[in-house]
């Protein structure tokens, strides 16, 4: 089916960010994945085209644009080229809503124009050692002292976590008060206290650094305090749709990709004499994930369209994410069997898809913990 959630806008942009991407990124994204790291002049080469801050006001820099296709068009090209390393919707897709949503005029004033000009790399701390999925169990503390908050704790699997210079961590103002003790705070780079731990080595998203950081008295102003105090539980709850929506939308177009990459393979791949994909076993297997990919897709759309609407719910985004991230998980499998032994060979692209899908179960939130979600809406 074709898709009809996009209009000529959509459509321009889409094109600008190909072209950057193919220019800028695709030539370079192996070395990134040996090194473990994207350089940083990339985000300012994005910036300056206008991708990292479009749903900022014009007055800050930012392009003026309150409509989250134009998220979607960013993520499902970097996903198109398998650019698994770029944590540019880190800041477009999650970041960028607490800001919009909590920030004071000062902070906006403050933040903004280095945001979207990519001066600016952002994270989000939310997962500790210990905590997982679980994250009334966080233990990072910020004890208010004056006009400052002094924090101490540690966050772990923190994306961006080596590039950022702005980190909103998710901390315990008040042990006593459980979902209510726990606010959002941003930590900066060079804070005193504040130091970042390795680089963490990982099956899959190679290029993307993701980080341990540790808080040792670490001191903030009060001014860094997003939001009101007290009220992070219930910012997390609010933004979580948008970030699991995120997650959706991409699982959605990688399994695209990893489709259309196998179909040229088994056209092309013969054994006994003709084609692979000539044999009814292969026919079938990508016929049936053809058919659950145009299906998920329909789901995706119509989730992009009520979440522009403010109309995505908290168990809607819960069983997109859970069931789209599994049919990757499920096609991956499935296309790297039908790519018989090369599948296995890190040259070839579905070898980087495998390693790289394994993560989308899990990051924002388990299967499990979306089923638990609709569960609980469903009234069981």
């Amino acid at each position: 089916m074709d898709r009809n959630i996009f209009e000529a806008d959509h459509d321009a942009f889409r094109d600008t960010v190909r072209a950057f991407l193919e220019k800028e990124v695709a030539p370079h994204h192996e070395q990134w994945e040996k090194d473990s790291i994207v350089p940083r002049e990339v985000w300012t080469k994005a910036g300056e085209l206008g991708l990292l801050g479009f749903m900022m006001p014009e007055e800050l820099g930012g392009g003026g644009i309150d409509d989250f296709r134009f998220n979607v068009v960013l993520g499902e090209e970097i996903t198109k080229i398998g650019a698994s390393g770029l944590g540019f919707v880190i800041q477009t897709d999650l970041v960028s809503g607490y800001l919009q949503k909590y920030a004071t005029d000062e902070q906006k004033q403050r933040w903004y124009p280095t945001f979207c000009s990519g001066e600016m790399i952002t994270a989000i701390a939310m997962t500790e050692p210990g905590t997982g999925s679980d994250l009334q169990g966080i233990k990072t503390t910020a004890k208010r002292e004056g006009d400052e908050y002094v924090i101490n704790g540690a966050k772990t699997f923190i994306t961006n976590g080596i590039n950022a210079d702005f980190v909103i961590v998710v901390c315990q103002t008040d042990p006593e008060a459980g979902a209510m003790g726990f606010s959002l705070i941003v930590v900066e780079r060079g804070a005193e206290g504040f130091e970042r731990g390795r680089n963490l080595e990982k099956i899959g998203l190679k290029a993307q650094d993701t980080a341990e950081l540790f808080f040792d008295n670490v001191h903030v102003p009060v001014d860094n305090l997003i939001g009101e105090e007290g009220k992070g539980f219930i910012y997390l709850m609010e933004n979580l749709p948008q970030e699991r929506l995120s997650i959706t939308y991409i699982a959605a177009a990688a399994t695209r990709r990893i489709i259309d990459m196998t179909v040229d393979y088994v056209k092309e791949r013969k054994a006994f004499g003709k084609p692979i994909g000539s044999f009814q076993n292969s026919r079938f297997a990508l016929a049936e994930l053809e058919t659950e990919q145009q299906i998920a897709q329909v789901f995706v759309d119509r989730s992009i369209t009520e979440h522009n609407a403010g109309n995505l719910s908290v168990s809607d985004a819960a069983m997109g994410k859970w069931w789209t991230t599994e049919l990757q998980k499920r096609a991956v499998d499935t296309c790297l069997q039908l790519h018989g032994g090369y599948g296995y060979m890190s040259e070839y692209p579905i070898s980087k898809a495998y390693l790289d899908t394994r993560i989308q179960t899990i990051y924002g939130g388990t299967t499990e913990i979306m089923k638990e979600i609709v569960g609980r809406t469903m009234g069981l």
